[in-house]
C-alpha cells in the first residue's frame, strides 16, 4: 500500500512549499489521508488509522484529515434491500452489521482516537458513522493535539439514498473551533454545496475548512476551490481510495447493479482528495491512482491576503439587504421538562 504520492526523482517527499511566511503568521504541515476502511471492521480500522497518524506525524504533520465515513465506512454501492414501501431481510441484515460497524460518541473508540491525537501531537479531524441509539448519522469528530476530544458535526442533510441509512444533523453541530493553529470547522461531502451552511462557517470565522468526501469526480475540484476563494481560507479534502477487494466479497456485499462488472481490483472510489490555498491555488493533489498521504504547509498569512480581496462576511457583505438566521440550538424528538425540584414537591 503506497502511502504518500511518489515524488520526483531525488525530491524531498514533502517540498517545502514558499508562500511567502513571515514571522506574524505562522506556517502549519498540513496533510490529508486517502485510504479505504477496513469496512465491517471497526477494530482494524482504527489500527489502520494509528499507522497512518504515526506516518503523518514522521512527515511533521500537525493537522490530519480523514475521510468521510472512515471508520464505519462508507456503503458505496449498497442499497440495503430498500425500494419504496418494501425492504428485504437481507437488506435489514446489512442495516445490523453496518450499526454494528459504527460508534457511540462518546465511547471508548473516541477514546482512542483522542489518545492517538495526545501521542501523536497532532489536531485530528475524523470521519465516523455515529450511532446514536438505532440512528446513525454521517459524523466529523475533532481532537486537540492534547489528546482531548473538541467536539463534533453531524451531516446536515445525507445525499439521495444515504438518506435511508442516515440521520439529518441540525444546527447545533455546526462547530468552528478557535485552537492554536487556526479556527478549524468541517462539512461533509455534498453539505459543501449548501451556500447557507458554508456562510454560517464562515460567520464563525472558518480559517482551515476540512471538507471530507466520499466524492472523486473531477467536478469536486471546483467546488473546493471555489469555497477556498469565497471563504478566503484554506480547504483540506480527503476522500477514500477504494477497490472492489476492500469491501466484503458477494453475495455478503453487493454493489447495486455494477457488481457483475467489477474485478477484485476495480477502483470503485478514486479519491482525488487535495489541498486548496484561501488565494484557490491547489497546493497538493489531487490524487487520483492510489492510497497516499497529501501534505502542504500553510502559511496563515495567506488568509489576510486573500480577505484583502474578498471577505464574505466582511467588508464583502450587505447585510441590510442579505442576511442569514442559524438555529443552532438540538432539535430533539423528546424533551423532558419535570426536574428533581418539581418531584420532591410533589411528594411533599
Amino acid at each position: 500500500m503506497a502511502l504518500v504520492a511518489e515524488p520526483p526523482p531525488d525530491a524531498p517527499l514533502f517540498p517545502e512549499i514558499d508562500m511567502g511566511a513571515d514571522s506574524s503568521a505562522p506556517t502549519i504541515r498540513a496533510t490529508v489521508v486517502q485510504a479505504s476502511t477496513v469496512f465491517y471492521d471497526t477494530p482494524a480500522t482504527l489500527d489502520k488509522a494509528e499507522r497512518l497518524l504515526a506516518e503523518a506525524a514522521g512527515y511533521g504533520s500537525q493537522l490530519v484529515v480523514f475521510p468521510e465515513a472512515f471508520v464505519g465506512g462508507y456503503p458505496r454501492g449498497s442499497s440495503f434491500g430498500a425500494a419504496i414501501g418494501n425492504r428485504t431481510p437481507k437488506g435489514r441484515e446489512d442495516f445490523r452489521k453496518y450499526h454494528a460497524s459504527a460508534i457511540n460518541v462518546p465511547g471508548p473508540e473516541v477514546d482512542r482516537l483522542a489518545a492517538m491525537a495526545g501521542k501523536y501531537k497532532i489536531y485530528l479531524v475524523m470521519g465516523v458513522i455515529e450511532r446514536d441509539g438505532y440512528t446513525l448519522y454521517c459524523t466529523i469528530l475533532f481532537f486537540d493535539s492534547q489528546g482531548h476530544y473538541l467536539g463534533k458535526h453531524r451531516k446536515l442533510m445525507p445525499t439521495a439514498t444515504e438518506r435511508i441509512v442516515w440521520g439529518f444533523g441540525d444546527g447545533s453541530t455546526i462547530p468552528v473551533l478557535d485552537t492554536p493553529i487556526g479556527k478549524i470547522g468541517g462539512a461533509i461531502c455534498w453539505e459543501n454545496r449548501m451556500p447557507l451552511l458554508r456562510t454560517a462557517m464562515y460567520g464563525k470565522g472558518v480559517e482551515i475548512y476540512c471538507a471530507p468526501t466520499a466524492d472523486a469526480r473531477d467536478t469536486w475540484q471546483a467546488t473546493m476551490k471555489h469555497i477556498a476563494l469565497e471563504g478566503g481560507c484554506f480547504v483540506l479534502s480527503a476522500n477514500q481510495f477504494c477497490r472492489r477487494k476492500d469491501y466484503p466479497s458477494p453475495p455478503e456485499y453487493i454493489f447495486s447493479g455494477i457488481e457483475e462488472d467489477l474485478t477484485p481490483d476495480s477502483v470503485v472510489c478514486a479519491g482525488g482528495s487535495v489541498i486548496i490555498s484561501p488565494l484557490g491555488n491547489v497546493l497538493s493533489g489531487p490524487n487520483y491512482d492510489e492510497e497516499a498521504l497529501i501534505s502542504a504547509d500553510l502559511d496563515l498569512g495567506e488568509i489576510a491576503r486573500a480577505k484583502f480581496d474578498f471577505d464574505v462576511v466582511g467588508h464583502y457583505a450587505r447585510p441590510e439587504v442579505l442576511s442569514l438566521n442559524v438555529r443552532d440550538h438540538p432539535t430533539n424528538a423528546v424533551t423532558f421538562t419535570s426536574s428533581a425540584a418539581k418531584t420532591e414537591g410533589t411528594n411533599r
